[in-house]
């Protein structure tokens, strides 16, 4: 079997730190947001529960992508 060769770009963004750094944020983040904002709304069913998770989910992982990418950004600037 070869050897692994494995080369990195030094420069730029670090795409992974990015990476995990969004997951890792997001559900520390996202799971008191969604449980904060589930309150003002009616969710008789647990169709209506996840269905709001996965909404109001989906907003926040985009926002804490964009926020660790604009950090990263920075930060390698």
């Amino acid at each position: 079997m070869p050897e692994l060769q494995e080369e990195t770009d030094p420069e730029g963004v670090d795409y992974g730190w990015v990476m995990q750094a969004t997951f890792v944020l997001t559900v520390v983040v996202g799971a008191p947001v969604v449980t904060a904002l589930s309150t003002f709304y009616a969710l008789p069913t647990w169709e209506a529960r996840a269905s709001f998770a996965v909404r109001v989910g989906a907003v926040v992982w985009i926002l804490t992508a964009f926020a660790a990418y604009a950090y990263e950004r920075r930060r390698q600037s």
